[in-house]
């Protein structure tokens, strides 16, 4: 609701939203269309779903090190970061060439986002473990016309109530 009220009388061309519910909910309390982009949606984190990073790396020490140390590794039946890395990439393409010259809102997770903002900044992929993003939280991208790409913020929470 607040990114609502923030983002109220903003210019959106189009919004784009993983499938999951969480960001179709957000999507939708926006007040404006909205399409559903699949690969937007979260990382399969496999075995690991739902678990703090102490509590996969008791479960699997080695695969969690080895997940952390490159981005081909993936967890115990679930999505390496290259893997994502490869959807998103091709998700920004279709949605660059359907709204050139459009601003577009994404309602996604942290993992497609952090790897939007590293592909734009063309950081190594540990920059994924470098950046925080906040639930409900904005960050922006610009994508010029030659392809180059400008992050103009990162995880702006001004918009959210205190605490």
């Amino acid at each position: 609701a607040a990114v609502a009220t923030y983002l109220r009388g903003t210019p959106v061309g189009a919004v784009v939203s993983s499938p999951l519910r969480r960001c179709r909910e957000t999507a939708a309390a926006l007040g404006l269309p909205y399409a559903v982009e699949e690969d937007l949606r979260e990382t399969d984190f496999g075995t690991w779903e739902g678990l703090t990073f102490t509590e996969a790396r008791a479960q699997d020490p080695d695969a969690f090190a080895a997940w952390l140390a490159g981005p081909g590794a993936a967890p115990p039946g679930g999505e390496s970061f290259a893997d994502v890395a490869v959807r998103v990439a091709a998700a920004r393409d279709r949605l660059l060439a359907a709204h050139r010259g459009r601003t577009v809102l994404l309602v996604s997770h942290v993992t497609p986002l952090k790897t939007l903002l590293r592909l734009a900044l063309g950081a190594p992929h540990t920059a994924l473990f470098r950046m925080d993003l906040a639930p409900a939280s904005l960050s922006a991208l610009a994508v010029w016309g030659d392809g180059n790409t400008t992050v103009r913020y990162l995880n702006t929470t001004a918009h959210l109530p205190p605490g």
